[in-house]
């Protein structure tokens, strides 16, 4: 492995002297450790329950090893997991199919195995180093690989020896068997590690979903917990026992976390080096032998005479049969795509917080109109709302039923006004998507009532003594969240605020006779601040309109202030004095 390391490094590096002293350290961190029977270095832990004892998921088979782009060689098992790297257009990107299904494995594992602690990043390491992301993510609508992806038969001629053990069910192979799929599972280990990753009722190690869910239940098992180093470790060499397939998988496994991004399916490059490179192997016999030819040579020509008469004459040479080439592939239905169209969707409008009415649909159509069933539809929606399908998912796969038709889950409407896309694409095949596009209102009210019917009255200079309370519907149900303006009126013709009588208060204790930025509630129902009278007497208007149009006006009475009151002389206070001394005068 240091060669293809030193020629990966050779071909990107800046100087000679970079590449010497990457590959000096990679040399001192693959020292090897202690031999196993096949001379492969040991790490304690990678023989931890291997029901099936064939070393590992893979049997050992032979993986992929170029390198991640690099500034420092690949970092030893010791050192700590988060080895800087460098990222690379080409490199960081991952088929879309093939990303969505790591992805959905890690989330199931989240909720099935929350302990393991499963990072996509993982699996997707793996399946690089395995298959280069199924060859660059040649995978059909449903994640099944349209090409099979083989091992070598595992025949003991320089490889392990693990005789056939499905019945050449998953490899083609009677005899021996062979890594299946983008993640090279042996059929051993499959028939008790295969899962079904799409629902369709099926373990397919060639499908993509089934592979990447079995690849993390089978690195989840024995209670390790993936954050830990040394679990981390255990489980990746128990895949493939071998200290140089832990360090490669470490660095691509920090390399998708530094970054990475989805490309189409089918569009990845497919690594160049693979760990067999220069192994020397003996032709083994075919597990399929060819058809016996089904007419007889021709004699031979010779002289008269019989068996034993002369010279017999030289067969006169033929010439070669072409070989017969091997059948073609069948398309998958998603090869039959031409075009999609949209299905006839009305306007998408909805209010905040609201479902929309309306769904989206698609129909995925040959050249020449035809409808194409079983293709994986990917809608994505975009904008600056925050407007999600229903489950709070901005990105949802579908696949077209017998018509050819494919129908997005229903929108849900957030909080945030504003306008947003929803693109539906063809997973799998570079074909122009649809676009559509939908608005989120502001919630409305279509009426608005006082739930109160006493009247409210109040002296000049004082305060009611009751708070209006109001309530909004639209179309007869609560209206919750609708915006509402309240506003003293000069009159019923004259909108604009008054400048007398009934005021509030601002949070200063200073009047205002209008508001704005009030809600209601999820009830319908919305209660204005107290109101307080000025000197000024008469009838007032207060005026309520919610956004969409409502609007109530609601009569406010101050009534003039009395004159002031004069204390009435009490008569019985001039009999109970006493009498004047007459003497006093004189």
């Amino acid at each position: 492995m240091a060669a293809h390391f030193g020629r990966r490094l050779r071909k990107g590096a800046a100087s000679t002297a970079v590449a010497a002293a990457a590959v000096a350290a990679l040399s001192a961190s693959q020292a090897p450790g202690v031999a196993g029977e096949d001379n492969r270095p040991t790490t304690a832990g990678a023989t931890d329950s291997v029901p099936d004892g064939t070393g590992g998921a893979t049997g050992n088979s032979p993986y992929y090893t170029d390198l991640p782009p690099l500034k420092s060689p690949e970092p030893s098992p010791s050192a700590p997991v988060g080895t800087p790297v460098s990222r690379g257009d080409a490199e960081a990107g991952i088929p879309a199919t093939v990303l969505d299904a790591y992805k959905k494995a890690a989330a199931e594992l989240r909720t099935s195995k929350p302990g393991c602690n499963m990072p996509w990043q993982l699996l997707a390491a793996i399946g690089n180093v395995e298959s280069g992301q199924a060859r660059g993510g040649q995978v059909a609508a449903d994640g099944t690989t349209l090409h099979r992806i083989l091992g070598p038969q595992l025949d003991g001629n320089g490889f392990a020896l693990i005789p056939d053990t499905d019945g050449g069910a998953y490899d083609g192979n009677s005899t021996y068997d062979q890594a299946v799929g983008p993640m090279q599972f042996i059929p051993s280990t499959w028939a008790w590690a295969g899962r079904d990753g799409n629902g369709d009722g099926k373990k397919d190690p060639n499908n993509i979903y089934d592979a990447a869910l079995a690849a993390g239940g089978y690195l989840c098992r024995n209670d390790w917990d993936l954050s830990r180093e040394a679990d981390l470790h255990s489980a990746i060499l128990s895949y493939n026992n071998s200290q140089d397939y832990l360090d490669l998988v470490l660095n691509w496994m920090e390399y998708y976390r530094k970054g990475t991004h989805t490309i189409p399916d089918g569009t990845g490059g497919v690594p160049e080096h693979r760990s067999d490179e220069g192994t020397q192997r003996v032709p083994s016999p075919s597990p399929h032998p060819t058809r016996p030819p089904t007419t007889k040579p021709a004699p031979k020509p010779h002289k008269p005479g019989g068996e034993h008469g002369g010279n017999e004459t030289p067969e006169p040479s033929k010439p070669p049969v072409p070989p017969t080439p091997p059948p073609t592939t069948p398309g998958t239905p998603t090869d039959l795509v031409d075009h999609l169209t949209g299905t006839g969707t009305g306007k998408l409008t909805a209010m905040t917080g609201d479902a929309f009415t309306e769904r989206i649909g698609v129909r995925a159509e040959t050249k020449v109109g035809k409808s194409v069933a079983k293709v994986r539809i990917r809608f994505t929606l975009t904008g600056d709302t925050d407007a999600t399908f229903a489950g709070g998912e901005t990105v949802a796969t579908v696949a077209t039923d017998a018509k050819g038709v494919a129908l997005a889950p229903p929108l849900q409407a957030g909080e945030k006004a504003g306008d947003f896309k929803v693109t539906a694409a063809v997973v799998g095949r570079q074909v122009k998507g649809v676009d559509y596009t939908a608005t989120v209102t502001e919630r409305v009210a279509d009426a608005l009532a006082r739930t109160g019917i006493d009247p409210l009255i109040c002296a000049a200079g004082g305060e009611f003594a009751g708070q209006v309370q109001v309530k909004a519907t639209y179309r007869g149900a609560a209206a919750g969240k609708v915006a509402v303006t309240a506003t003293l009126v000069k009159s019923l013709i004259d909108a604009t605020a008054n400048d007398k009588g009934p005021y509030f208060k601002d949070a200063t204790g200073k009047p205002v006779r209008s508001l704005t930025g009030l809600r209601t509630d999820a009830k319908g129902l919305l209660t204005l601040p107290k109101l307080y009278a000025d000197d000024t007497a008469g009838t007032f208007l207060l005026r309520v309109t919610t956004a969409g149009g409502a609007t109530l006006t609601v009569p406010l009475t101050v009534e003039a202030a009395g004159p002031p009151v004069v204390p009435t002389p009490d008569p019985s206070a001039s009999s109970d004095s006493p009498a004047p001394d007459p003497s006093a005068s004189s």
